[in-house]
């Protein structure tokens, strides 16, 4: 189970209903209110010596209090036209004291202003009753702050530019506590969950998902101690039950590994002392992983007794001499997981074993971020200079295009015409920033119209293209997995593949983009990739670099244990590697699976990808592949032991921790759609499984997730082993998996060079077996072979 803390915009931290008033961040000068034949009523106050009068404007605005000359000083109230008050303290025509603003929507804010803003200490509070005290700066919540939200949920804790940052506590109002460190709203480090009913988890964190070392304790007595990774049971972990342990020595070995640092240490920490109290406080609309609303809280207790069956952690195997005795009469158990799944049990001597300086250092190790693919490009790399222009390049082009007022495409929007192109020096120019490249370099931007167009079609926000791609972490590069020598860079988040290109394949897209727009715009569960932006980047003393940004379909809530590249060809289509392991690319002769689906998902399958490839086939197209990747329910010497099963939402709330600690289970759709994982890349129907009347699905994943499943996208499926001619073997192996698919490489024309190959390699090889083919026989091919992959269930 995760449980994490989001944050979103509100009115109120900047603006409330989009405004503060015309004299907001500037000085309300009468002189400017005079010239426009206005005269105030004013008289001479014998005490401050300041003039007293009430000026209405020309547009309905209106400020009574004293000035100073000409301009607000002192107390006043000024009324803007559209209901907006303020009422205060001004200093230069500015509001700087204390004040009250009330906005038109019932928004109040009270408290301390600066040059204008909101900032100092002061209490927020909307029309919903969301409330927040604490520290502003610059119109945002900046320093310590306690925030009740409208369900009865309560922040207290740090926050910086807006942003929930630092050691805090979060109780939801069911009873629920978090208290440890957090970032950009996110659990983050080292914290403490406690759950109504008594359990705890306290450990280590990563973006809302338990990830690292920790102890899960449960309120009946009994605990687990291991590691888990982004959220699941990940590797071994030693079970501690009920009466395994006496209460001293468990408190004794929990101060142990809190004095280590493999624990939080709540103590270092006291909130309220440094809190204004109040019952009245503001914050943004926060949304919390584990939320309040019934249809969540009933998915809680089944999380917990999944955990029960042993979800947490890993155990951290220390040195003999640092062992606390446990009660000898109740076993102790070590599991080991993968990725949530029980694959091993076995009872152990009744020790506790705490972590060795060694060991320490090898859990503060883990507790990092997993090592992602690719390499990270930082400054030296041979691709720094390239990274700084692309993420420059599109950061400019997607900020010029979005304000755009949005429109259907034209036919002028097509074609090598429909582009710009833009210098950008490196000391910057009036419409273009300094950069940090070595050199200037010239951007050229591709149909802007069309793939703005394309991205609100994916679904993909603006602002999060940009964040991803152009924010403050950098690309990675990863090494090509083919022979085009492309190179291929991936955002830090996983989300976008950046492949270069060449000349020929920017003229094949250009040439089919508007085909292609149509064709995505008519099938919404389209396999083929998804195209973000194409673009080009010359430095000024060097090659030019054309490349294209598209979605990473493996930017998934799970691991892919095996990915396959499959053509339906077999000449050169194995992989030579020794060594495989899961960033490893396989082809069609590496292929020794079939995988069984739901009969209406394989016959929505095949029929999509016969769509597909029928498109390309018309584009005259040849050479894509079907990208594969596989997720493992368990590890592949293990069979699966139930295979699917579909359970109402009830019936997935009332059953037992261990009836599938194996299965791929289907859960009804759920009413509450918070609860269930989107990808970031779905987009489409939802799959409906005939098992369930034909009724759309979730897949739900023991101690994992709730998925929401669509064509291509966290399909669940069962693997059988296929046999080859020289295996006796009697028995199939068989697995339950979850499956993520699409078309790729589809910019790959029957050009010339490809019938000389074709025609070249057919004296020496059968026809039928070699990659370049005509494209009416690639797709024939293609669909066949797609269609012994996924076989009808027997």
């Amino acid at each position: 189970m995760s449980a994490h803390i989001e944050t979103s915009n509100e009115p109120g931290t900047t603006t409330c209903s989009g405004r503060l008033g015309p004299y907001r961040e500037g000085s309300c000068n009468l002189e400017q209110i005079l010239s426009q034949g206005l005269t105030p009523s004013s008289s001479l106050d014998p005490n401050a010596g300041f003039k007293v009068g009430e000026v209405i404007l020309p547009n309905g605005d209106s400020y009574s209090g004293t000035l100073l000359g000409s301009t607000p000083e002192g107390s006043g109230k000024y009324i803007w036209s559209d209901g907006c008050i303020y009422d205060g303290e001004w200093r230069r025509g500015m509001r700087h004291g204390v004040g009250k603003t009330v906005w038109p929507d019932g928004c109040i804010y009270e408290g301390e202003y600066s040059g204008g803003y909101m900032h100092g200490t002061g209490t927020f509070i909307r029309p919903d009753n969301l409330t927040y005290k604490g520290r502003f700066k610059l119109n945002l919540k900046h320093g310590l702050g306690l925030q009740i939200y409208p369900n009865g949920d309560v922040f207290e804790g740090p926050w910086i530019q807006g942003s929930i940052e630092g050691h805090g506590k979060y109780t939801w109002c069911n009873g629920n506590v978090y208290e440890g460190n957090m970032k950009d709203g996110l659990m983050n480090g080292k914290g403490i969950l406690t759950w109504k009913n008594g359990d705890t988890y306290e450990g280590n964190w990563l973006n809302g998902m338990m990830h690292g070392y920790g102890v899960y304790t449960w309120n009946e007595g009994g605990c687990y101690v291991g590691t888990w990774t982004r959220g699941l049971k990940d590797g071994k972990g030693v079970f501690y039950p009920k009466g395994s342990i006496m209460p001293a020595t468990h408190e004794l070995s929990i101060n142990v590994l809190r004095k280590r640092g493999l624990l939080p240490d709540l103590r270092r920490h006291s909130l309220g002392s440094r809190i204004l109290h109040s019952s009245t406080v503001d914050m943004g609309n926060i949304k919390v992983g584990v939320t309040n609303d019934r249809s969540r809280l009933k998915n809680m207790p089944l999380e917990r007794r999944w955990s029960l069956e042993g979800a947490m952690i890993e155990k951290i195997v220390g040195d003999s001499d640092d062992q606390v005795p446990a009660e000898p009469s109740v076993p102790i158990l070590e599991r080991e997981y993968m990725q949530g799944v029980l694959i091993s049990e076995v009872v152990m001597s009744g020790t506790f074993p705490l972590p060795s300086k060694k060991t320490k250092r090898r859990q503060k190790k883990m507790v990092r971020e997993i090592k992602k693919p690719g390499e990270t490009i930082i400054k030296g790399h041979r691709s720094y200079d390239l990274m700084l222009s692309l993420q420059l390049g599109i950061r400019y082009t997607v900020g010029k295009i979005t304000p755009i007022h949005k429109r259907e495409v034209r036919a002028s929007d097509f074609g090598p015409r429909a582009s710009f192109w833009m210098n950008f020096p490196k000391e910057g120019s009036q419409l273009t920033p300094p950069h940090r490249a070595q050199e200037d370099f010239k951007w050229k931007d591709y149909c802007p119209m069309v793939f703005r167009n394309l991205r609100e079609m994916f679904k993909i926000d603006a602002a999060d293209y940009m964040m991803s791609i152009c924010g403050d972490a950098a690309l990675r590069e990863l090494s090509s997995p083919g022979k085009s020598g492309s190179v291929f860079f991936l955002s830090q988040d996983d989300r976008f593949m950046i492949k270069t290109l060449r000349k020929s394949e920017v003229q094949v897209l250009l040439r089919m983009l508007p085909d292609y727009y149509h064709h995505v715009k008519t099938y919404d569960n389209t396999l083929i990739t998804k195209f973000f932006g194409l673009h080009r980047v010359k430095p000024s003393s060097g090659q030019k670099f054309r490349f294209v940004v598209m979605g990473n379909m493996f930017c998934t809530e799970l691991r892919i244990h095996r990915r396959f590249d499959l053509k339906g060809s077999s000449l050169g289509r194995s992989t030579d590697k020794i060594e495989i392991d899961e960033n490893t690319t396989l082809k069609d002769l590496d292929l020794n699976y079939s995988f069984y689906l739901e009969p209406s998902w394989r016959e929505a399958l095949l029929k999509q990808i016969e769509i597909d490839s029928k498109f390309l086939e018309a584009q005259r197209i040849m050479d894509y592949s079907l990208l594969l990747g596989v997720h493992y329910r368990a590890p592949q010497h293990l069979r699966s032991r139930r295979g699917l099963a579909v359970l109402s939402e009830e019936d997935a709330q009332e059953d037992e921790t261990g009836s599938y600690p194996w299965g791929l289970v289907l859960v009804q759709r759920a009413n509450d759609e918070n609860s269930v994982v989107v990808g970031p890349h779905i987009r489409g129907s939802r799959l409906r499984a005939s098992a369930a009347g034909f009724e759309e699905v979730d897949l739900l994943l023991p101690g994992t997730a709730r998925l929401q499943i669509q064509l291509g996208v966290n399909m669940p499926a069962r693997a059988e082993h296929v046999l080859s001619e020289d295996e006796t073997q009697q028995v199939h192996d068989v697995y339950d998996v979850v499956l993520y698919l699409g078309i790729i490489d589809i910019l790959q024309d029957y050009n010339i060079s490809k019938k000389i190959e074709h025609a070249y390699k057919s004296f020496q090889f059968d026809s039928v077996s070699i990659s370049a083919v005509d494209p009416d026989f690639y797709s024939r091919r293609f669909l066949d072979f797609i269609q012994t992959i996924f076989p009808e269930n027997p």
